[in-house]
């Protein structure tokens, strides 16, 4: 066990440094297309829009995009925006990146997967520690900003939530477990109202179990984020203490 830790702690010291000196550097292009195509960026304060293009950077440097079906290439603009995805859901977690997760899948649309035997949009493999991601379904998402619909969000919290529980990443438990049950709990009872029909600000998926729960509440938390502290105070204080950030409080307006 010892000999495990160890090894994980001189491979990330090592990581770190190479990262540090050889990491992807953001160009013009790239800037503007955060800019004008990612909202949660262009609306934070300039000192967390360095920090944001910083986190980007690195994460950029650290996870290999694949592209699936008959999509040929993954363009810069792709790269920028679904990294970017993941560094908005990690924000509050300078030290979290989803380290696990190294490869990103793209298809150009929906895709079949031979394991569930349906279509899918998106995905979360721990096993091979891949996200998959539909990029019409991603750039969807993203196109409307205020529905609380959003495939990259969604797949992310998934990743993010697996993340946690996953040991020997350097990155395991850093949900706080008493903040983490004080959710759950709220958590239970938005379930049973999606369920019932009692109340319909989250969709229906997230009536289906806790994870997906998780992930359709991330997509309001970031999309709908007044909406959502209004019509649900409590929760919303929940998660701004798990995540460790407020979007509403990050923007410059």
């Amino acid at each position: 066990m010892f000999f495990i830790e160890l090894l994980s702690f001189v491979s990330e010291s090592i990581w770190r440094i190479w990262r540090a000196i050889f990491h992807h550097r953001l160009n013009k292009e790239e800037v503007e297309v955060l800019n004008k195509y990612f909202p949660y960026y262009s609306q934070l304060r300039l000192t967390h829009q360095k920090e944001f293009k910083q986190r980007l950077e690195y994460l950029l440097t650290d996870k290999k995009f694949v592209a699936r079906g008959n999509l040929l290439e993954i363009t810069s603009e792709m790269k920028v925006l679904i990294g970017a995805t993941i560094v908005q859901v990690t924000f509050g977690y300078p030290n979290v990146q989803l380290r696990h997760f190294k490869k990103i899948l793209v298809y150009p649309d929906t895709y079949f997967s031979n394991i569930s035997k349906a279509y899918h949009r998106g995905e979360v493999n721990p096993r091979l520690g891949i996200i998959v991601l539909s990029w019409s379904c991603f750039a969807r998402g993203l196109a409307d900003y205020e529905d609380g619909v959003n495939l990259g969000i969604h797949e992310v919290a998934h990743a993010l939530k697996l993340e946690n529980q996953i040991r020997y990443n350097g990155e395991s438990d850093f949900f706080h477990p008493v903040i983490w049950t004080e959710y759950q709990e709220l958590a239970d009872e938005e379930q049973k109202l999606i369920r019932t029909g009692i109340d319909y600000f989250f969709r229906e998926r997230g009536g289906e179990d806790s994870h997906e729960f998780f992930a359709v509440a991330l997509e309001n938390f970031f999309e709908r984020s007044e909406l959502f502290k209004a019509r649900k105070p409590e929760l919303y204080r929940a998660l701004v203490r798990l995540l460790q950030q407020d979007p509403i409080t990050l923007k410059s307006v």
